[in-house]
């Protein structure tokens, strides 16, 4: 039994539960009288909504099928030997299940190695390989095809990364040594890096032919026969494939210096990844293939150990599994059907929904305001919109005509509302505003109609009070900008049916939306913790710590934004009014920062300026600024905002707000675009001591986005 074999047999024993991709191997003439050909068929006998992965026993059968491929090809029974996937998939990468279940360094490199080993074998065959990329392609799935000789991919393809540094891993099979070496370190550190670092971003197949990673692009429909086609051709010096030249010079460590720059501008420093990636990227300058190998075990190794990795995959579960079966929501057979959709209020956030809506369901929006010429102005933001979809060619002018067609808007609420099956609100962030708004809605729409706020900090249950029929009311809070963060808190008010909360959910589902059921306490999730964290940070800064150390001091998070950036696209006086709502909830904790309040009041837009291009202090804000003589260092700034925050999500936590801390990482995430390497925001809290220091507790148990004990 060679080494291999017996590595990839004790991986296998680590991880019982995985689910096993076959390789098939099958033998034919290629066309043109080329010869007789091996071509090997990823599949894991599931469909294509449960894509092939690999873990040590479907590597371990790749081996197999690769041993006997080896022995044909030097018997010279084949001239090549090409590996596909099954319809859809090509095969998306490490299963990351058997990852999380690793509890020891030997056993990580283990992985790292195995895949290599098999891998590397297809490189080394008596006869040229041929990848065809015929579906989605990720990581490990990428990287296989690498080490063919040649590489064909599929103009159909919809998703093809690398995207290891997303979740704190590096592409370690191959991808940070072969990728370089095949299409230059500029291009590989785009795919590796950037494109990983913007949430993940996926190559299309004409994306992946211009950059140089296959060799030749066929149509979906025929694109294996295609593709053998075009490999019979090369196999008979018919096609010659030609590939750029390689810089190795000073464009090299360029553009390795520039995936540092991205990695910086992005996590600051705070997340091992991205900065393993790039070394190994640097050290295959030399074209040493095995040093680059070796560097890629280690790196995977240490990263499968370290806390970052557990908290991305934790992270990237939260978004794909618990993020699609919400926790708490009541049974989906009691949603009613929405059929027409009422939005009150033609603003920028009304036009935003009606706008998403319209293109998720597809039925008739109707919007209201108190003048014509704002229910004009929202009417054609929807139009606008449309229109650029059209243009970008995302839809057709059938589609486009009919999503225009279904769009209106009319002052008189009984004229648009008397068929609506679900309203919504997105009026003044005003009490006694919301409850006049719902009164007269109430009183013309049908009574199985769903009453819906989009507040962001005020109470449903008081919103519903004055209601006949305050059962109807729920909670459906979006993030801004609408079309970009997943995220609705669903508020539960405390009359709400369980009818009217599937409905929402059930709607929320077709929104393409991440649910999360929320209770009816003050801000909700995202805006109380944001508003506790950004309030820590102005205490600081109104008792005398420089702003730009109070704003350093959280860079290490990795955060998307630094705070005050965050407080401009917030807006200053939308955030001092959700700071005065939970100040009168929860006086002790929540402050109103009188400097805040000098800035909304002198109509300032945010505490910086962009002359330079980069933000700097504005002079303006800076003369109104009165701060005190208390300065903190930034390792001080940083341990109060976390011991804040701590605080904040324990409390939210005994008094039920959401069911779990897994939900309010979820929030985080998808509503905050709070980084993957954090895991929300409780792991990296655990991790760092503050949960038990704060709270005497772990929000985790061990083992949940930690290495297990």
């Amino acid at each position: 039994m060679s080494t291999t074999a017996e590595l990839l047999k004790g991986a296998a024993e680590l991880f019982p539960d995985e689910v096993v991709t076959q390789a098939h191997v099958r033998h034919f003439d290629l066309p043109l009288g080329a010869g007789r050909f091996a071509l090997i068929t990823l599949d894991n006998g599931l469909d294509h909504t449960k894509p092939t992965t690999f873990g040590p026993q479907s590597l371990a059968n790749l081996n197999a099928a690769i041993d006997q491929v080896e022995k044909e090809a030097a018997d010279g029974e084949i001239v090549g030997a090409g590996v596909t996937g099954k319809p859809f998939i090509f095969a998306v990468g490490a299963d990351l299940k058997g990852v999380e279940l690793l509890k020891q360094h030997d056993h990580a490199l283990a992985i790292g190695k195995g895949g290599h080993e098999v891998f590397k074998r297809l490189s080394k065959l008596a006869v040229p390989t041929f990848a065809y990329y015929n579906g989605a392609a990720m990581g490990g799935g990428v990287e296989v095809g690498l080490h063919c000789t040649y590489r064909t991919v599929s103009a159909a393809i919809p998703a093809f990364s690398l995207p290891e540094v997303f979740l704190g891993l590096v592409p370690g099979w191959g991808g940070c040594t072969l990728l370089p070496n095949l299409i230059g370190a500029d291009k590989a550190v785009s795919v590796i890096i950037e494109n990983s670092l913007n949430q993940n971003k996926q190559l299309k197949g004409k994306q992946v032919y211009e950059l140089g990673i296959a060799d030749a692009i066929f149509e979906g429909a025929d694109f294996l026969e295609q593709s053998l086609i075009w490999t019979a051709a090369v196999l008979k010096g018919e096609i010659e494939v030609e590939r750029p030249v390689i810089d190795r010079g000073e464009a090299w460590d360029q553009a390795v210096a520039k995936g540092r720059f991205i990695a910086d501008s992005k996590v600051h420093g705070a997340a091992p990844a991205a900065y393993r990636a790039l070394d190994i990227i640097a050290t295959a300058k030399n074209g040493d293939l095995q040093q680059g190998y070796d560097a890629e075990d280690q790196a995977l190794a240490d990263l499968i150990m370290g806390g970052e990795l557990r908290a991305g995959i934790y992270a990237f579960n939260l978004v794909q599994k618990r993020g699609k079966r919400p926790a708490g929501a009541p049974d989906k057979n009691l949603a009613r059907p929405v059929t027409k959709v009422g939005v009150v209020g033609a603003g920028l956030m009304a036009s935003q929904l009606a706008l998403l809506f319209l293109r998720r369901l597809e039925v008739p929006v109707v919007l209201t305001d108190i003048d014509q010429e704002r229910v004009d102005k929202g009417v054609g933001y929807v139009h606008a919109e449309i229109d650029k979809l059209l243009g970008k060619g995302r839809i057709n002018q059938d589609k486009a005509n009919r999503l225009k067609a279904l769009v209106s808007g009319v002052l008189d609420k009984a004229e648009g509302f008397s068929d609506a099956d679900f309203v919504i609100e997105a009026v003044f962030e005003e009490m006694g505003v919301k409850q006049n708004v719902f009164a007269e809605v109430e009183a013309v729409a049908p009574a199985h109609a769903i009453l819906a706020t989009n507040t962001s900090s005020l109470s449903v249950s008081e919103m519903a009070s004055k209601l006949k029929h305050p059962e109807r009311v729920v909670g459906f809070h979006f993030f801004n900008p609408v079309a970009v963060l997943p995220l609705l808190e669903i508020v539960r008010g405390e009359q709400t049916d369980d009818a009217s909360l599937a409905t929402a959910f059930a709607v929320a589902k077709k929104l393409k939306k991440t649910a999360v059921l929320v209770k009816d306490a003050p801000a909700f999730v995202v805006n109380r913790i944001l508003t506790r964290f950004m309030g820590e940070i102005q205490n600081v800064i109104d008792e005398g710590t420089p702003v730009e150390v109070a704003e350093k001091a959280v860079e290490p998070l990795g955060l998307p934004m630094s705070p005050l950036v965050l407080l401009e696209l917030v807006g200053p006086a939308i955030g001092l009014h959700v700071s005065e709502t939970l100040n009168r909830a929860f006086p002790d904790r929540f402050t109103v920062s009188p400097n805040l309040k000098a800035v909304v009041e002198a109509g300032k837009r945010g505490f910086y300026v962009y002359d330079s291009g980069k933000p700097e202090l504005d002079p303006e804000v800076a003369a109104l600024l009165k701060q005190g003589d208390k300065v903190l260092t930034e390792e001080q700034v940083r341990a109060r905002v976390l011991d804040a925050v701590a605080q904040e999500i324990g409390l939210m936590l005994d008094e039920g707000v959401v069911a779990e801390a897994q939900d309010i990482d979820l929030c985080l995430i998808t509503g905050a675009g709070w980084p993957f390497h954090l895991g929300g925001i409780t792991p990296y809290l655990d991790r760092e001591g503050v949960s038990e220091r704060v709270n005497g507790k772990r929000f985790l148990q061990p083992g949940v986005a930690s290495v297990p004990a």
